[in-house]
């Protein structure tokens, strides 16, 4: 199998440089530390799959030239994760059909409740070219489903907010991990292979009640033991080359644009 994996953005909520903190601790003269917020795009044998739909969504996929998907995952129900949903219209638009997207029972009710003008009407899921068209699908923690041949099996994340999920592609191929202060102990046994790729937040090195610090994600890291990680959803206090110091060589910051394959 080959896999790709594109990190639209690499930042927390607020961006780097945020309108609060500025640059932070960030360099400012290192372009890497320019955060846009997190999205990320996954491609396995052709498959196209986008994780998330932050605000600014739209710039993400113009810049690296994504004009198709398969489906949408989602992690959670905040707005740095979802509030960019209207541009799937684009997609609709493109594709000239509807739009399957995925997510825990809570997150799909606050996207339906929030933006219901995108939500397919029942015998109208190609009338796309003035309305949108996107197609919600329930999916449960350790309940794998499928996307075009792709095995996905979301995983339980721990403590961010009341529902929040990762992804296990082809049983460990590829791991996603979004916002978490720690994963499930079933989230471990969903991960059935040596991953090629992880990618995990760091939104700030200390950590904070509802988000891991750089010990919680290098133990996490540890635990999973992946070929290679990539960190990611960094706020203003994380600096590039700090982080990438303070960790371990198969292990690298991410910034936007960034590009793995595996």
């Amino acid at each position: 199998m080959s896999g790709k994996v594109i990190i639209l953005g690499a930042g927390a909520a607020p961006g780097v440089p945020s309108l609060c903190l500025g640059w932070g601790h960030c360099n400012p003269d290192n372009p890497k530390n320019f955060r846009l917020r997190t999205s990320t795009y996954v491609e396995i044998d052709g498959v196209r799959i986008l994780i998330d739909t932050c605000p600014n969504i739209r710039e993400q996929l113009i810049v690296n030239n994504i004009k198709a998907l398969d489906a949408v995952l989602y992690t959670h129900a905040h707005a740095d994760h979802v509030h960019g949903i209207d541009d799937m219209r684009e997609i609709n638009r493109i594709s000239g059909t509807s739009l399957n997207f995925y997510g825990g029972a809570k997150t799909i009710s606050y996207i339906k409740h929030n933006f219901s003008y995108l939500i397919s009407k029942p015998n109208q899921v190609k009338n796309v070219v003035q309305k949108p068209s996107l197609i919600p699908n329930k999916i449960k923690g350790n309940h794998p489903f499928y996307v075009k041949g792709v095995k996905i099996t979301p995983i339980k994340l721990l403590q961010h907010c009341s529902e929040c999920l990762g992804y296990v592609f082809n049983d460990g191929e590829y791991v996603h991990i979004a916002d978490f202060k720690w994963l499930a102990d079933s989230a471990y046994k969903m991960i059935k292979r040596r991953p090629k790729l992880l990618v995990l937040p760091l939104t700030t090195p200390m950590g904070q009640i509802q988000h891991a610090g750089l010990d919680e994600v290098r133990n996490c890291i540890a635990k999973i033991r992946p070929e290679k990680a990539v960190i990611n959803h960094m706020a203003s206090e994380c600096d590039y080359d700090e982080v990438n110091e303070a960790t371990a060589d198969n292990v690298e910051p991410a910034y936007d644009g960034m590009k793995i394959e595996f």
